[in-house]
């Protein structure tokens, strides 16, 4: 059991870089909230990449009959889907703490934009 956990702790170092250095820049550059979600939406593509990645190498593995390939990938793959797992609670967190950020922006329109009717100019009124 420990020999399987040692295997994937460089993939979890790699990650706890990764997720400093967007929560850093990404907080430098606009704020603590927007960095926030800003690494909520990166990990959550990335681990779900990463679990797609992993469970394609653990069927390839099974259909090969290759067990040590096998163990391997159903290891990185567990730590992928936790991480996805726990990804998906921060945002949960995250959006029930902040409930302006579930909303996204709407896009504006003009009174001369509206289609049925075109705009007249005030001086043509």
């Amino acid at each position: 059991m420990i020999a399987r956990l040692s295997r994937i702790v460089p993939l979890l170092i790699v990650l706890a870089v990764v997720a400093a250095i967007v929560y850093l820049v990404a907080a430098w550059r606009y704020s603590p909230n927007r960095g926030k979600e800003i690494l909520i939406k990166a990990f959550t593509w990335l681990t779900g990449v990463l679990s797609g990645i992993f469970a394609l190498i653990s069927l390839y593995a099974l259909i090969d009959g290759n067990e040590l390939i096998l163990d391997l990938g159903l290891s990185f793959l567990v730590a992928a889907l936790v991480g996805l797992a726990i990804t998906r609670i921060c945002r949960a967190v995250f959006v029930r703490n902040h409930p302006g950020w579930k909303k996204k922006p709407m896009k504006t329109t003009r009174p001369d934009d509206h289609p049925r009717r075109p705009f007249t100019p005030p001086w043509k009124r």
